[in-house]
């Protein structure tokens, strides 16, 4: 790489998760949310299974035998002192209409979801997964990735 060449990053090829239940966590993510279960791998220790939720980009999951993380479930955005490292993931939608429809999804599956807020520049919905981890989908009004920002910040560089 050229010195000061920034990496050409192409999205996120997988975040790690782990569950208690990877049969639960498979009928919430592929049958709830509809991501495809295209990669999966394990011994008889434990199970790690990958979902997509684009080109090459998916969440995956550990589960390990004997060994149980304790599950707590706060709302996103909501300081607590055992989130240290980790808020909430939120997956991208191409429009309202799509984060409308997947709130109608999740209602019927029973899942806790918000109504669609405002941020001004995205719009999204929040809800958990059987784990208790906070879960987000947004709509980019206003794409910010695709423009030059707005702002300056210069502690930054």
């Amino acid at each position: 790489m050229i010195e000061n060449e920034r990496p050409f990053w192409r999205g996120i090829n997988h975040l790690a998760l782990i569950t208690n239940d990877m049969d639960a966590t498979t009928r919430f993510w592929h049958g709830v949310l509809g991501a495809r279960l295209v990669a999966h791998l394990g011994t008889d220790s434990f199970r790690h299974y990958f979902f997509a939720f684009g080109d090459e980009q998916t969440v995956a999951f550990f589960e390990y035998q004997g060994v149980a993380v304790e599950r707590f479930q706060v709302p996103a955005g909501v300081p607590d002192r055992r989130k240290a490292q980790f808020d909430h993931l939120s997956f991208n939608l191409p429009d309202e209409h799509a984060l409308v429809e997947l709130r109608d999804r999740l209602k019927s599956h029973g899942c806790g979801v918000t109504d669609v807020i405002d941020h001004g520049f995205v719009r999204s919905l929040y809800f958990h997964d059987p784990n208790g981890i906070a879960l987000e989908a947004s709509w980019w009004v206003v794409d910010p990735t695709g423009r030059i920002a707005d702002y300056n910040d210069p502690t930054l560089f």
